[in-house]
This record gives C-alpha cells, sequence and structure tokens, in this order.
C-alpha cells in the first residue's frame, strides 16, 4: 500500500471517529473534546494502534485550527466592547489569575518543572473555555440572566490576558535573550494597541477589504488574511493565535457576523482535528504518573473559579442563585489550555510530563465545568431550603 493511500485511510477513519464522538457527547449534552483527546491518545504514541501516516496533515490542520479558533473567537468582539468589558471587570480579572494560575504554578514548581513549566501551567489552569461556556449558557438558556453580562466580561478579560501572556510564553520558550524578549513583547502589545485603534476607528475598511457578496470569494479572503497575519505575527515571535484573534476584532458589524457564520463549520472541523492531534503527541503511558495531581488540580481549580465568579457577582449586587452559576459557568477548561500546553510541547522547553497533565486535567475539567453548570441550581436551591425551610401553614 502506498504512503498516500495510508494516509488517506487514517484520515478518513479520524475524520469518521470525530462525527461519531460529536454525536455521541450531543446526547449526552456534554462537550466534545475530551473524547476528542481520548481518540487521540488511543491511536497515538503508545495509544492501541499507531496512524502515523496522517500525521503531518494533522499537524498543519491542527494549527489552522487553533487559528480559526481564535478568529472567531475575536469576530464575537467589538474593540469598543473589549473596552468596556476591560473597565467593568479588570478587579474579578485579577483576582481570576491569582486564584487559578496560583494553582497550576505550585504542582509545576512541586514537580521540578522549573520556571518554564510554572508559567506554562499557570496558563493552563487559569483560562476557562470561552466555547464551552458559550456553548453551556445557550443550551441552559441563561444567556438573558442577570449574572451573564459578569460571565462575559470576565471571558473578555481572560481573552486580552492571552493576547499579553502568549507572547510572554513564547518568547520564554523560544529562549530569547532578556533583550530579545522585550523587543518581542513590545512588538506584541504595540501590535495589539494599534489593532485596536485601527478596529475602532477603521474597522469599517478592514471589513470591506475581506468583505465580498460572493461567498467563496468571501471565504478565500478570510481564511487568506488570517493564515497571513497568524504567520506574520509567528515570524515576530508573537503568537500566531494572537495574531488571528486581533484580525477578528478588527472585522466589525455586519462583515463579522457573515464571516461567523461561514467559517463557524470550518472551525469545528479543524478544531476537532487540533484536539485529535494533541492527542496523538501525548503518550497516555504518561498519564497514570501524573493522574493524582490532575485531579487534585481539577478539585481545587473547580473551587477557586466558582468561588472568583461567586465574588465577581457579588460586586454587581447579584443575589445568591445568580453568583453560584456564575463560577458554575466560568469551571470549564478546554481549547485555550491546550493550545498553551501544545505550544509549550512544540516548541520544548518544558518537562514531557506536561503535555500528559494538561490532557488528564482538560479532560476532567471539560466535563466537570458542563456538569457543574447543569447541577448548581438544585444544589443550591436544595441548600437554601435546609437554612431557610418555607415556613408550614397551620
Amino acid at each position: 500500500m502506498t504512503e498516500t493511500a495510508l494516509a488517506l485511510i487514517e484520515l478518513g477513519a479520524i475524520l469518521f471517529a470525530l462525527g461519531t464522538f460529536g454525536r455521541l457527547a450531543g446526547r449526552f449534552g456534554m462537550s466534545p473534546i475530551p473524547l476528542y483527546l481520548i481518540g487521540g491518545l488511543a491511536f497515538g504514541e503508545g495509544g492501541f494502534i499507531s496512524l502515523s501516516a496522517a500525521n503531518e496533515f494533522g499537524h498543519i490542520a491542527g494549527e489552522i485550527g487553533v487559528v480559526l479558533l481564535l478568529l472567531l473567537l475575536g469576530l464575537e468582539y467589538t474593540a469598543p466592547e473589549l473596552m468596556t468589558g476591560l473597565r467593568r471587570s479588570w478587579a474579578a480579572g485579577l483576582v481570576d489569575i491569582v486564584a487559578n494560575a496560583t494553582p497550576g504554578v505550585i504542582v509545576a514548581l512541586l514537580l521540578g518543572w522549573g520556571a518554564v513549566g510554572a508559567i506554562t501551567m499557570g496558563g493552563v489552569t487559569y483560562i476557562s473555555s470561552s466555547g464551552i461556556v458559550a456553548k453551556v449558557l445557550n443550551d441552559l438558556g441563561r444567556l438573558g440572566n442577570r449574572e451573564t453580562p459578569v460571565i462575559l466580561s470576565i471571558l473578555v478579560f481572560e481573552d486580552l490576558a492571552m493576547a499579553v501572556y502568549l507572547p510572554i510564553l513564547t518568547t520564554i520558550l523560544a529562549g530569547l535573550s532578556f533583550a530579545s524578549g522585550a523587543k518581542s513583547l513590545a512588538i506584541a502589545l504595540t501590535a495589539i494597541t494599534v489593532v485596536l485603534v485601527v478596529a475602532m476607528r477603521y474597522g469599517r475598511y478592514v471589513s470591506a477589504i475581506v468583505d465580498s457578496s460572493d461567498n467563496e470569494v468571501f471565504l478565500l479572503k478570510l481564511l487568506g488574511a488570517a493564515l497571513l497575519v497568524a504567520g506574520v505575527a509567528s515570524a515576530l515571535n508573537v503568537s500566531a493565535a494572537v495574531g488571528a484573534f486581533l484580525l477578528g476584532i478588527a472585522i466589525s458589524g455586519s462583515t463579522a457576523h457573515e464571516a461567523a457564520k461561514l467559517l463557524e463549520p470550518l472551525r469545528d472541523l479543524f478544531a476537532a482535528i487540533f484536539f485529535v492531534a494533541f492527542g496523538l503527541t501525548t503518550d497516555p503511558r504518561a498519564i497514570p504518573p501524573v493522574l493524582g495531581w490532575a485531579v487534585a488540580l481539577a478539585v481545587v481549580t473547580m473551587l477557586t473559579k466558582m468561588a472568583t465568579g461567586w465574588w465577581a457577582a457579588s460586586r454587581q449586587g447579584i443575589r445568591p442563585m445568580g453568583r453560584a452559576r456564575t463560577g458554575a459557568a466560568l469551571v470549564a477548561r478546554g481549547e485555550f489550555s491546550i493550545v498553551i500546553a501544545g505550544l509549550a510541547v512544540t516548541m520544548g522547553g518544558v518537562d514531557g510530563q506536561l503535555a500528559a497533565l494538561a490532557s488528564a486535567y482538560v479532560l476532567l475539567m471539560a466535563v466537570l465545568g458542563p456538569i457543574a453548570a447543569r447541577v448548581v441550581e438544585p444544589v443550591v436551591g436544595f441548600v437554601q431550603r435546609r437554612v431557610r425551610p418555607d415556613p408550614v401553614t397551620p
């Protein structure tokens, strides 16, 4: 059998399996991300069957998946919304960073992974999954709830924090000198500032450049622009993901809405391949030694994220049930955590077990997040009834 034929067979099997996993996850009302990761672990290095022929395509497709994930995320926000969200949520955002990055940092140091591993794991445990959170809020009909703007403002702050964090992480992983690292960070911050200014004042011109009434032309221009910007950003030691995110912010109005509709199926396809590709590069035999740490991190960061949401909602005068819903909605970790771990593993400079720990942690949190969001209301309601029982009518 030729190498091309083998690659096509393996790729076809992977895509068909992804569709089956997605359908199975939908039936249970859960995110398919854990199943995608498990699939990659099962058929990668150290798994049941090694699918090596499709690895090269999986790597490139995974990179495209990251770009599309961040591009679509940027399309959800306008520059004014980002600035408004930043002003409203900066205090909660800072608490969020300290409360949820610290456990990852501590575990990495305890495992002897050094400063680079600590910075990486801090990002893995800090960032909530915008995709899972948005899906859960929509599925549970909570988009119109009073606490939802608080949730979204925290997510916006996290996304902006990632725009600063990823260039710093890239610089550290690349092993650049202090001067080179400072230069790379300055370039990243300058790019973010310029894009925000352009988006706020000249966003309509950026939208006009990529817009087209022909869907084929529109798609080609969008995807081409996203890959170009991501490539240039990567060449400047600024994360390609951040470049795509900033491009999404710069596209506004009806163009952004149409772009999101057009790109969503592609995003879902390539993002699924990205999660599988990450699983393929992780040896499942490395998970058992770090599983206990993953469980401990899952328990601690579930509590810290719920406490963060509770505190942020309380500052807006929201009642206890809404505070509990806010914290529970933020529990899920997913795509960004894997992006961070994948970046660290690809560029090197971190312990090989970090990928295993990140995989096990995201598997747990991607499952626990939606469950927590669903059960928080009956649990809090039960507690409230026990504490303040209804008066018995004579």
